[in-house]
């Protein structure tokens, strides 16, 4: 073992070579901005590991004991080797960029037409039969969407509009993840368990940032416009005008055709002052991204994660409120 702190986590290529004796360095990030779990691994390149050769697009798992556990999981599984860097400097290492098999969704294209009335749960089953996913646990997301044309665009690009279409309809937030038993839809902050971050305990430095940026106090909702012709209004929803003054953002969207669907859309922007949390803490190598932590006795969102593993390691997060997760990730 290179570095003793990570006698708690392994990785494992094609799945039989165990790398844990070469391991200098573990670095993982997730975020709602991305799709793919990602994981950097730095190696030193030894007679051992020329033999076993690697390669990219080989298969790839990140494994690790949970926080407070004794027995190791898959952290990050399926992977695959998707970027390879060596530099020697006295000695040969190798940094090892790995992604959960998500990756191929962002950069995999197709085209779809779906009819009115089917949900983002039957399309992510559809794209999935298509293109041999296997599926985990995909809850029915109930609302019926409009109408699409999928031109050639990434298989994600899709998912992501059928997921903000189900939001701005009503309906909860959902993220594709995948996961050992294949790919899953998670509801935002559904985890069963909520990590408890606290000052003095497991919390290094905390910062918090409020911002009237991006405020918006009034939503003008309207449809689609004829050639030549004005956008037709459908609805107008404000909101502290008066506290803020007038910051109006003009929501067109050709699948809101009802005014109570533009009013609930509109009513999820309006937006004052914008509050968010940076953490830097303990690692606690369960937490993802869309997963709800509590500080200072309040729920939060994580926005993002970027970690060190080790025993112990470091993880810094990004926290918000559910309904800015809303706003900034589905609803712009």
């Amino acid at each position: 073992m290179i570095e003793p702190g990570l006698n708690n986590y392994d990785v494992i290529l094609a799945n039989r070579h165990h790398l844990k004796e070469l391991v200098k360095g573990i670095w993982m990030s997730d975020s709602l901005s991305q799709i793919a779990y990602q994981a950097d691994v730095s190696l030193v390149v030894t007679d051992e590991l020329a033999k076993i050769g690697i390669d990219n697009g080989q298969e790839i798992r990140v494994s690790g004991t949970p926080f407070g556990k004794t027995n190791m999981v898959h952290l990050l599984h399926p992977g695959v080797v998707w970027d390879l860097d060596s530099v020697t400097t006295g000695t040969k290492d190798l940094r090892v960029t790995i992604y959960d098999r998500t990756i191929f969704l962002q950069e995999s294209e197709d085209e779809y037409y779906f009819p009115s009335g089917r949900t983002a749960s039957q399309r992510l089953r559809k794209y999935a039969s298509d293109w041999g996913i296997p599926l985990s646990r995909v809850p029915d997301t109930r609302v019926s969407l409009a109408k699409t044309v999928y031109r050639p665009q990434s298989l994600w690009s899709m998912i992501e509009s059928d997921l903000k279409e189900t939001v701005k309809k009503g309906g909860a937030m959902y993220r594709a993840r995948m996961t050992p038993s294949g790919l899953e839809l998670f509801e935002i902050g559904s985890n069963s368990r909520v990590w408890i971050l606290e000052s003095g305990q497991n919390i290094i430095e905390v910062g918090q940032n409020r911002t009237l940026q991006g405020a918006v106090t009034r939503v003008k909702v309207v449809g689609k416009a004829e050639d030549g012709q004005r956008s037709p209004l459908i609805t107008t929803v404000s909101g502290d005008v008066a506290k803020y003054g007038t910051l109006q953002k003009v929501l067109q969207d050709d699948k809101i055709t009802t005014v109570t669907q533009g009013r609930t859309a509109a009513r999820d922007m309006l937006r004052g002052v914008e509050e968010t949390f940076r953490v830097v803490a303990l690692d606690i190598n369960e937490i993802r991204a869309g997963d709800t932590v509590e500080l200072n006795k309040k729920n939060l969102i994580v926005t993002s994660v970027s970690r060190t593993l080790g025993s112990p390691g470091e993880m810094s997060l990004s926290l918000a409120s559910k309904n800015y997760v809303k706003r900034r990730f589905y609803l712009e």
